[in-house]
């Protein structure tokens, strides 16, 4: 994991990609600074069943697997708005890029996800991964995107990925759309408010033969995020300061909060998401 106040080319491990913590936003600073913490918080907030379950799989990270990058992309102004706000402070418009995938895919179908994907033998690294993939899922121009800091490399037992997410910002990442349908479903860069709204907030559980495991997650007018991705954006609003108080004894089964994606209420509570998100 690498962080701090100035640029850094990672070693042969974990690439040779440069990243720019320094033109990252000040609002994206406690984020940035603090990610070494990123893995404590997403301990924090499974039950012991999952939390075992992840130690487990981290024991598996030296195993053979294919490597993945993911690109976590904050958007939004350099400075929060008003004048006069604290340096440090979210603005209201700050967005957060996220995919669907589509139904037919073999792993992970219908979910909720950051832009990513396998390693390529050309690739220098997980941020040339995770830029490489985002563009080529979402149409992205990568030129505009800053990559600050890379967090943990985690391995994610089902799809025996070893997963690097990319934290990355863009003041104006442009337009962004679904480039292949057989690939993705939706590409939306959703308001960061919207993860925070405490009405968004839920935990999800599935049942793997007679365990269950619960997790974070959220619950949007077009996706309901869930799984690894839902335990990232969890950690970060933590670490960074941003989230609010909100029901973790709301636990519902994986399938039932699915169902209610689109519901109207949940388009209500997610502070009119359809209105507020740009392509």
């Amino acid at each position: 994991m690498t962080g701090g106040g100035s640029s850094q080319r990672l070693d042969r491990a974990g690439g040779t990609d440069l990243l720019t913590p320094e033109l990252g936003p000040p609002w994206l600073r406690p984020l940035v600074d603090n990610v070494a913490e990123i893995p404590d918080a997403f301990k924090r907030r499974l039950p012991a069943d999952v939390l075992a379950m992840v130690t487990a799989s981290k024991a598996l990270s030296g195993t053979k697997g294919r490597d993945a990058a993911v690109l976590v992309l904050f958007s939004g102004p350099a400075a929060a708005e008003p004048d006069g706000a604290a340096p440090h402070a979210l603005p209201d418009d700050a967005d957060l890029l996220l995919t669907v995938r589509a139904a037919s895919l073999r792993h992970h179908a219908g979910q909720a996800a950051f832009p990513g994907g396998a390693a390529d033998p050309d690739d220098d690294g997980p941020v040339a991964t995770a830029l490489r993939e985002a563009r080529e899922e979402t149409g992205i121009d990568t030129a505009r995107l800053h990559p600050l800091v890379t967090m943990e490399r985690t391995f994610i037992a089902p799809s025996g990925f070893h997963v690097v997410p990319v934290l990355a910002y863009s003041p104006d990442p442009g337009p962004v759309a679904v480039v292949d349908q057989a690939e993705t479903a939706i590409v939306a860069r959703v308001p960061v408010r919207a993860f925070i709204n405490p009405a968004n907030r839920l935990m999800v559980y599935r049942r793997t033969l007679s365990r269950r495991f619960a997790g974070p997650a959220f619950l949007l007018n077009e996706m309901l995020v869930w799984g690894f991705t839902g335990q990232v954006i969890s950690a970060m609003l933590d670490v960074a300061g941003w989230a609010e108080p909100w029901d973790a004894g709301d636990i519902r089964e994986l399938d039932e909060a699915m169902a209610r994606v689109g519901d109207p209420i949940v388009r209500r509570n997610s502070g009119a998401y359809e209105e507020e998100r740009r392509k």
